[in-house]
């Protein structure tokens, strides 16, 4: 997806989030990033040149769960203090600005489609207030909207919009500042790897993350379709046939509204069980499967120096620098 042509709108009013970020692209950018998630804090720093340095601190389970509602921090010291630790050993400034990354479970995204969209945000977000608002279980005062504007099937708009609650966000803000950071942006995992896709045909992404199941469809640099579950089992034991099910009807939308189906599959977070989920999907999409990372590596998508996060799995710290161009 583009997002160069991404349209922020809404994202702080209130002074507790003065530097909650706009969901992607802002120049200039951090070139800073910290993806926070169930199992780790992963951070990295990136010069014009390259990654300069990383670093991975793993959290004892049952230390954060992600979700859109309730606490995420259920052990609020020890994810404070893997944060610290990652950001120690990448030897950051007081005051830099940083790109936090956050499970999709935190962010909901839609695509929605309107035969008329204002151009105005102060009459385009009320709404979307009021489209979305049976579709979040928060109040509408403590919500946080971001959308953009992109190119419908046929006529009319469709509106990529995010939401989160508030207060979640600002959970992961303050373990930022709790190291004299400052989160100057904020984006959701996937959308932070989507960008490591080329989707010169009908793309989709199932990337699985502990127990949560995202599920993207992009066509020619547009979002077409958003899906994110939990999961019956986290990525090392779920069968390939649950996640399949978990997929279909995303990809059966898709036909329906485009008249086509996929083109190609791209897997992400599968602890190296690839090769055993390419079988089941070839066979039942009918199209070529293979890992994000992989795929990304031979449309020379990765640099040679984010090879440590290749090996690490980190997609959504490999495609942040891909956001904004860098």
């Amino acid at each position: 997806m583009n997002s160069g042509n991404f349209f922020r709108y809404g994202i702080y009013k209130s002074p507790l989030v003065r530097r909650i970020a706009l969901w992607l692209d802002e120049m200039p950018h951090p070139m800073i990033a910290c993806e926070i998630g169930a199992n780790s804090v992963a951070a990295a720093r990136w010069t014009r040149a390259g990654l300069e340095s990383y670093a991975v601190d793993a959290l004892a389970p049952g230390a954060l769960l992600p979700n859109a509602v309730e606490t995420n921090l259920l052990q609020e010291d020890e994810v404070r203090a893997s944060v610290g630790r990652v950001f120690e050993r990448l030897r950051v400034k007081k005051e830099e600005d940083v790109a936090l990354i956050v499970p999709d479970a935190v962010i909901r995204v839609f695509v929605l489609h309107f035969d008329v969209f204002p151009r105005a945000p102060e009459e385009a977000l009320p709404l979307l207030r009021w489209r979305l608002k049976k579709s979040v279980p928060f109040e509408t005062e403590e919500t946080l909207i971001s959308y953009m504007r992109q190119a419908p099937r046929e006529d009319g708009i469709d509106v990529v919009t995010g939401l989160a609650r508030l207060r979640i966000v600002r959970e992961y803000e303050s373990l930022i500042e709790s190291v004299g950071l400052l989160p100057g942006m904020v984006i959701s995992s996937t959308l932070a790897a989507l960008p490591l896709i080329t989707d010169d045909r009908p793309s989709l992404l199932a990337r699985v993350a502990g127990t949560t199941l995202t599920t993207a469809i992009l066509r020619g640099g547009i979002l077409t379709g958003y899906r994110c579950i939990s999961l019956p089992a986290d990525a090392a034991e779920v069968s390939p046939q649950a996640v399949l099910d978990e997929i279909y009807p995303l990809t059966a939308y898709y036909q329906d509204m485009w008249g086509e189906g996929i083109g190609q599959v791209r897997l992400s977070g599968l602890e190296g069980r690839t090769e055993e989920f390419r079988g089941t999907f070839e066979n039942e999409l009918q199209c070529p499967v293979s890992s994000l990372l992989t795929a990304a590596a031979a449309a020379g998508k990765i640099r040679a120096s984010d090879q440590p996060l290749v090996e690490r799995g980190l997609d959504a710290l490999i495609g942040w620098p891909l956001n904004q161009g860098a």
